[in-house]
């Protein structure tokens, strides 16, 4: 790699390694369920779905983490962190408590009252001719986190979505908890944390080896599908045998109205990849219901009467989605619940990779 992070080769796309023939599943108990942790992508509002889990390991686990009671988990961009984490031994009280007191060394406050709202709408402005922040302050709490711990390492099967902009192809990191998984065992932690949340236009993609890598929400915000069609794909398991629990870090409606209808053009549909994101999300949330059964597939975000957040908006997080989540986790179902945490998960031990 030479100083600036670029490989001298150009590799091949993720594509080119594709099967050729229909996967071979692995046997799965058929007396076990299969439980799939699915974490949206969503900026600093992560701190949603960190204190949820942390919630829920409060309610039903006695401080348990909640990582030992799933056989997968998906997550994209800052679910992908909290996913990292999980996997790394962090409970989700832990990663509530990193988001909340380390979130601002991620995207640094305004200050408060107008002079906030000035700056922060100067850095939104900033935002469409240069990125909105440095990644180093996410690089260092992640590298804090996770230390030199490699992908492979991780204690829960991992599917982590990002977008590959070498060859504009969709890649997906995934732990080796299947013989056809031989790629991304030895890359680390960070780097794939780095790689699924560098959000295009707030942070600058990541250049390893070749690849660049942008924010998976640009195509999986929700990474529900993926967990799902992984899970089927790689074990011998039946969609009855499924249950799914997805969590969101809300949105707002988007509205085709005003000038977008009278003038068009791209100004006025500058944020269009804010209703793409939001209705990829409802399209997997969706699609997973069809096939599992909405009995068996759970969804928790926050409610509409949240006001809208941006994903840069540390302050406005920390001060509304503790209560939010709260709210959530006192709402959620003891019938739900048990789905999920009745007992733990087998334990998962990695296919052990050629040198």
């Amino acid at each position: 790699m030479d100083e600036r992070g670029e490989s001298a080769g150009r590799p091949e796309p993720r594509s080119a390694g594709a099967l050729a023939k229909r996967r071979v599943p692995l046997p799965w108990p058929a007396d076990r369920n299969f439980r799939i942790l699915a974490l949206d992508g969503g900026g600093i509002r992560g701190i949603f779905s960190a204190a949820v889990l942390g919630g829920l390991e409060e309610r039903y686990l006695g401080g348990a983490s909640v990582a030992g009671f799933f056989d997968l988990i998906a997550g994209t961009s800052t679910g992908g962190i909290i996913a990292l984490g999980l996997a790394a031994g962090y409970c989700g009280a832990d990663l509530r408590r990193l988001y909340v007191e380390r979130g601002c060394e991620i995207f640094p406050p305004e200050g408060p009252g107008f002079l906030g709202r000035v700056g922060r709408r100067l850095t939104a402005m900033r935002r469409y001719r240069h990125y909105s922040y440095d990644q180093e302050g996410l690089a260092a709490i992640l590298r804090e986190l996770l230390g030199n711990q490699t992908f492979g390492a991780a204690r829960n099967r991992l599917c982590i979505p990002s977008f590959e902009g070498e060859h504009g192809e969709v890649f997906i990191f995934k732990t080796p908890h299947h013989p056809d998984f031989k790629k991304d065992h030895r890359e680390s932690m960070v780097k794939v944390g780095l790689a699924t949340s560098a959000a295009p236009s707030y942070f600058r993609p990541v250049r390893d080896a070749g690849y660049t890598f942008v924010d998976g929400g640009v195509w999986a915000n929700n990474p529900i599908m993926i967990a799902l069609v992984e899970a089927l794909t790689s074990f011998q398991v039946g969609r009855e045998q499924i249950r799914i629990l997805s969590i969101g870090c809300g949105d707002s409606p988007y509205h085709v109205s005003g000038a977008k209808i009278s003038r068009g053009g791209m100004w006025h549909w500058r944020d269009i990849i804010n209703a793409a994101m939001r209705l990829q999300a409802q399209n997997a949330l969706g699609q997973a219901r069809l096939l599992v059964g909405p009995e068996r597939t759970i969804r928790i975000d926050m409610p509409r009467d949240c006001p809208p957040i941006e994903l840069d908006d540390w302050r406005a997080a920390v001060e509304l989605l503790p209560a939010f989540a709260e709210n959530a986790v006192s709402a959620f179902d003891p019938a739900q619940a048990a789905m999920f945490f009745s007992i733990p998960a087998m334990p998962y031990a990695p296919i052990p990779m050629l040198a």
